[in-house]
């Protein structure tokens, strides 16, 4: 069996993985990641300055997620945009998607971490949501994307959605009833394609998302063109106004949009599955909207 990451191993340990050769670093934060490499994984929290509540033992438990799957001989990971495309504008080539499989056949998911289009909080904010999701039986995907411009970021998205499209047999999952999910940044992201769809950001005429989920962001846009909209918040956010979110789910709700809100008091800005916080029933409340929502 390959050999399971702990807390005490290095951040290098992470990125010279076995189960990661040839993208390693795209499970860190950053582009060049290299000057956090010699700080043990007890520490990974230092590395996404915008998140709370990074506890290593639920990074760790979604890591070595990824690497069981590898030594299972599975592919966990999958450039979106060509080899061409890459060459073509280099920074493409720290983008791709990280597949958590739940059961063959069921609907995807594509969780888009935040980290205010400055760094992509995956190892917080993406891999643990994606690994919950599929132990729910469903797909789920977490997209590495371009950092430094939001309309980019939401172009990957729209590519990354045009290639599971694509290649749904292949990678065995049902192109209907999908779900997007975001926090912070990524909830931007979620944010543009529930309101203006894919085609507005380059993926081609695809449908809009079966449910969207929008975890503490400042985003205001409000539609009746949302899908049902999962949108969560804690009071004491330094960084997405509590307000602002009341009222975009307000405005939702006015335009005729399904919205479940939770709204929790003391988890701050950033807290991923919420675990050890007062926000830690948020997700399964998220994935049940979107459970109402799959056509069987």
């Amino acid at each position: 069996m390959t050999t399971h990451l702990t807390a005490q191993h290095l951040i290098r340990d992470l990125v010279t993985h076995p189960a990661f050769t040839g993208f390693g670093d795209l499970l860190l934060p950053w582009d060049d990641n290299s000057r956090y490499y010699a700080a043990p994984l007890s520490q990974v929290g230092t590395l996404m300055p915008y998140h709370g509540h990074v506890r290593p033992e639920v990074v760790l438990s979604a890591v070595n997620h990824l690497v069981d799957e590898a030594s299972r001989g599975k592919a966990i990971f999958y450039p979106f945009y060509s080899a061409q495309q890459q060459q073509q504008d280099t920074s493409k080539q720290h983008t791709g998607l990280f597949f958590f499989r739940g059961m063959p056949g069921a609907p995807f998911a594509v969780v888009c971490p935040g980290g205010g289009f400055s760094y992509v909080g995956s190892l917080h904010e993406g891999f643990p949501l994606a690994q919950q999701i599929s132990q729910q039986h469903l797909n789920a995907f977490v997209i590495r994307y371009r950092i430094g411009s939001e309309q980019q970021a939401t172009e990957d998205l729209a590519a990354a959605l045009a290639y599971i499209f694509r290649n749904a047999e292949q990678l065995g999952v049902s192109p209907r009833d999908y779900s997007l999910w975001g926090g912070s940044a990524g909830a931007r992201m979620v944010g543009n394609i529930a309101l203006s769809g894919v085609e507005a950001f380059g993926g081609g005429s695809l449908p809009k998302p079966a449910t969207a989920v929008i975890a503490y962001t400042g985003q205001s846009s409000a539609s009746a063109a949302f899908p049902p909209t999962f949108m969560t918040v804690a009071a004491n956010d330094g960084i997405a106004n509590v307000n602002t979110v009341d009222r975009r789910v307000e405005r939702l709700k006015a335009a005729g949009v399904e919205v479940v809100y939770r709204r929790y008091q003391t988890a701050g800005h950033g807290f991923g599955t919420g675990k050890g916080t007062d926000a830690e029933d948020w997700l399964d409340a998220a994935i049940t909207l979107w459970k109402k929502h799959i056509r069987s």
